[in-house]
């Protein structure tokens, strides 16, 4: 079967990261690929060596009618049988370029937030109209619904993100030589990007490092993620607290980074503090790399562990409760061994890139 896959843009997040992943894999399970993005990003290059055929076109408009006639051309000419995208706009000029061609079929992704009353509407005429829909947990497909308002219902199932453990081979570089860590230190850390929208939570983490450090007198934490326009407030607000708490030197705010299999093997223990989620990609990679990992307990995180048994869980926003786990849970080699490789084993089987793509293969087969 052949797949093209449009993204408007690359940025390092989770639904593009899956999306390489997929590029990377899906031969392997019979599926030829296209892909296809307008405006490029920081993973433009790992698309390209992927090996799956890659095709920038360029977006001029909000809605392209030329860039919707180009992948169109794409279409015919590659002998595409299905087009999926990951977010409205992707959805609007891949449902345009397929409109009329014979027998291709559409699939929409949702990864999580959604972002404001134009995606709600683009998704809203979107939904119905597309072959199938997936979302990434049970628990997002019932946040769309009971909050945005959108019908979920009728043609959704549920994917979980996939990730190629493969990718995820540390090269040998010492993130901690880089920071002047010790190796012997234990480090905390959390990947994901500073949003402008209530989505991640990294001020709670913050409020709760002077009772680790306390406690834990070799501890850091490092904090990976880019800054979106309009969070750099966030980004201060962190900052200044830590400031404010003699704490700084401990805690280390990396920015966007391309090395994060190093990173995530410079890490003891991942913490993911976060107000909304689809189903994320960062805390799979954390898991499937064999480490514990403590979450807030909104309901794609329980989800993502299991109600808190392949690892811990805190009250939302509750710094207090985040600190007692970090604690006890940085205290005990053991157990952090322990959850570890329970939450590996569980990884593996639900949230990697095999499992995702046996499962997509299945749901693109029953559309043709």
């Amino acid at each position: 079967m052949n797949v093209l896959y449009y993204i408007d843009s690359l940025g390092r997040g989770g639904a593009e990261m899956l999306a390489l992943d997929v590029c990377r894999n899906a031969a392997r399970f019979g599926i030829e690929m296209t892909f296809v993005t307008a405006r490029g990003g920081q993973l433009e290059t790992a698309f390209i060596d992927s090996g799956v055929p890659f095709f920038r076109l360029g977006r001029r408009l909000p809605v392209d009618l030329y860039l919707a006639s180009q992948i169109r051309r794409l279409i015919r000419e590659r002998e595409i049988d299905i087009v999926h995208g990951y977010q409205a706009v992707d959805g609007i000029h891949m449902y345009l370029a397929s409109r009329g061609v014979k027998n291709v079929k559409n699939v929409l992704s949702f990864h999580g937030f959604v972002p404001d009353r134009k995606n709600r509407a683009a998704l809203k005429f979107l939904i119905p109209r597309m072959d199938t829909n997936l979302v990434v947990s049970h628990s997002l497909r019932r946040w769309l619904s009971d909050l945005k308002g959108l019908d979920t219902e009728s043609n959704f199932s549920t994917l979980y993100n996939g990730v190629d453990l493969g990718r995820l081979k540390p090269s040998g570089r010492s993130v901690r030589e880089e920071l002047g860590i010790d190796q012997n230190a234990l480090v905390f850390g959390m990947i994901a990007n500073f949003y402008s929208d209530p989505r991640k939570d990294q001020l709670t983490i913050c409020k709760a490092l002077p009772q680790v450090f306390e406690k834990l007198p070799h501890a850091h934490f490092l904090f990976v993620g880019g800054i979106e326009n309009g969070a750099e407030d966030k980004v201060a607000d962190c900052i200044s607290f830590c400031l404010q708490s003699k704490i700084s030197e401990r805690v280390h705010f990396l920015g966007s980074r391309l090395d994060i299999p190093d990173v995530l093997d410079a890490m003891n223990i991942f913490v993911l503090s976060s107000l909304q989620e689809g189903l994320p990609i960062a805390v799979n990679e954390a898991m499937l790399v064999g480490l514990p990992v403590i979450v807030s307990d909104i309901e794609p995180l329980l989800e993502a562990t299991q109600n808190g048994v392949y690892g811990m869980v805190f009250p939302v926003g509750d710094h207090w409760k985040l600190a007692e786990l970090m604690i006890d849970l940085g205290m005990s080699s053991d157990e952090q061994s322990v959850l570890g490789l329970r939450a590996k084993e569980f990884a593996k089987q639900k949230f990697s890139i095999d499992a995702h793509l046996h499962e997509l293969r299945k749901i693109y087969i029953s559309l043709l």
